[in-house]
This record gives structure tokens, C-alpha cells and sequence, in this order.
């Protein structure tokens, strides 16, 4: 069984400013590895929060052009940290090489201590509401994703796959011991579910659920809940992180996975 670690969740206010929100984020990882972060998972949409469509295609790039995500990696090679990069907003290679109207790509990507991606994560469920919508813009993933690291694999996922129960059950069925939910939910939503179902996909996995967020008024009508969770496999919330930038941390024990999983059905079960 792997050593106890200490994880990071990251909450801030991204905007419509790239060098802006990037260096904001690398100020808050900094922080948390002075605090003894060994894992340390970033929100939703960090390198742009931007409602206009052409001004958001201005801003960010292809996966392979992209500079905020060098940054990211060269930071974690760094600081010798595992850094989950909860999403950056991408231009989609596939609507790109089919010569239609792009798409974007809400994408995470774990990034290992030596500064290399390791999994990568395209976000599978849209969002449709009156306050925020993805459908028109963005590409859907197709697939689960686990990423290995040395304290077990972490299931990867994002903001608004938190409604869709199957694909957690089937991270777990997998083998995930840890799932990520970095998000940027609207403060309606947010209020009325995040906290909710954020437990349950820890409870229903028997899985630890590393949440970081979005949080505040990021511009152009569009505001963000904030509350970064870190939720034991029991359903216990371990650190909450309001709605003001900064971050969360929390000691975890790997083990307390198959202590929780042995009071709920089985995951082969259904």
C-alpha cells in the first residue's frame, strides 16, 4: 500500500487574460509546495474565462502550441511535484485538421514530477444551462481516463461530469483510488449540487475526490462557485475552500480506500 501524501487543491478567479490567469495559478502551486504539497490539482479553465468565442480563439492554441501548458510542466519539473492541470481551454486538432469551424477542447492533463504529461483528459458530458453553455463550442471527449501516479491511479475528470454517476462507477471498476473533478460551476449550480454530488461520487466509488475550483465574478456575467473539496472515500468533506482564491490541503491515506469499500455495495456488483 502507498504512503500517506499530501494534496493540494487550488482554487482561483481565471479571466480573459492568459499571462494573467497563468501566473496567478503558478503563484498559488508555489505556495502549496511550500506547504508540503507532493500532488497538487488545479481548476477549470485555467488559462482563459472567456464568453466571446472569436476573442477566445485569439487566446489559446493547439495542445502542442500551447505556452500555459509548458509553463505547467516545466513548474512541476521544477518543484519535483505531481500537477494536475484541471483544464485548459485548447483549440480541437480534430475540427482543425477536418477544415470546419474549430472547436475547442476543454482538456486535463497530469503532469509527473519530471515535468512530463502523463495522461491527458478531454471532458466527455457538456454543460447546458440558462447561465453557461459548452455545447456550441466545444469538442466532447470520448473516453475514461486513469492516470497512474505513486500513490495509485487518480480517475480524470471535469467540472460538469460530476452529474453523470456511470463514468465515475466505471474510473472505479477501473481501478481509480482517487478521483478529479476540477471545475468551474456557475454559483446557481454550484449551491444547489456541488457539494451533493461531490460526496456521493466519493461515496459510491469508495474513492478520495480531489475537487479544485473556479470561484468569483470572472467578467461578462459569467461567476463561479468556488468551494474546492477534498472529500475522504466516506463522503467526509476534509477541506473546503470558500469562495476566495487560495488553496486547500489535506493528508491522505491510501489505505482508507478498501476500509471504505468494504462497508458499500461492490463495485462489480450491477
Amino acid at each position: 500500500m502507498s504512503q500517506s501524501f499530501t494534496v493540494a487543491c487550488v482554487q482561483m478567479t481565471s479571466g480573459p487574460h492568459v499571462t494573467a490567469n497563468v501566473t496567478q495559478a503558478v503563484g498559488l502551486v508555489r505556495e502549496a509546495h511550500r506547504s508540503g504539497a507532493q500532488l497538487i490539482v488545479l481548476p477549470e479553465l485555467i488559462n482563459a474565462i472567456e464568453r466571446d468565442r472569436s476573442a477566445l480563439a485569439d487566446k489559446v492554441n493547439q495542445e502542442q502550441d500551447d505556452t500555459s501548458l509548458a509553463t505547467f510542466c516545466a513548474l512541476a519539473a521544477e518543484l519535483r511535484i505531481w500537477l494536475l492541470v484541471g483544464s485548459l481551454s485548447l483549440v480541437d486538432e480534430v475540427s482543425r485538421n477536418e477544415h470546419r469551424t474549430p472547436l475547442f477542447a476543454n482538456r486535463s492533463f497530469m503532469i509527473g514530477d519530471d515535468g512530463v504529461v502523463r495522461n491527458r483528459y478531454s471532458k466527455n458530458h457538456l454543460f447546458e444551462s440558462e447561465e453557461h453553455t459548452d455545447r456550441q463550442d466545444l469538442e466532447p471527449g470520448r473516453k475514461a481516463v486513469l492516470a497512474e501516479t505513486p500513490w495509485g491511479p487518480i480517475g480524470m475528470t471535469i467540472g460538469s461530469d460530476v452529474y453523470f454517476a456511470q463514468l465515475y462507477r466505471q474510473l472505479a471498476q477501473g481501478g481509480a483510488r482517487y478521483l478529479s473533478v476540477p471545475a468551474a460551476l456557475a454559483g446557481s449550480s454550484g449551491k444547489a449540487h456541488w457539494h451533493v454530488l461531490a460526496r456521493a461520487r466519493a461515496i459510491e466509488s469508495g474513492c478520495f475526490v480531489f475537487a479544485a475550483a473556479q470561484c468569483g465574478d470572472h467578467g461578462n456575467g459569467r461567476m463561479s462557485y468556488g468551494h474546492a473539496l477534498i472529500v475522504d472515500p466516506r463522503g467526509t468533506v476534509l477541506a473546503d475552500g470558500g469562495q476566495e482564491p487560495g488553496f486547500i490541503l489535506a493528508e491522505i491515506d491510501p489505505g482508507e480506500v478498501e476500509v471504505a469499500r468494504s462497508g458499500i455495495p461492490p463495485l462489480t456488483a450491477g
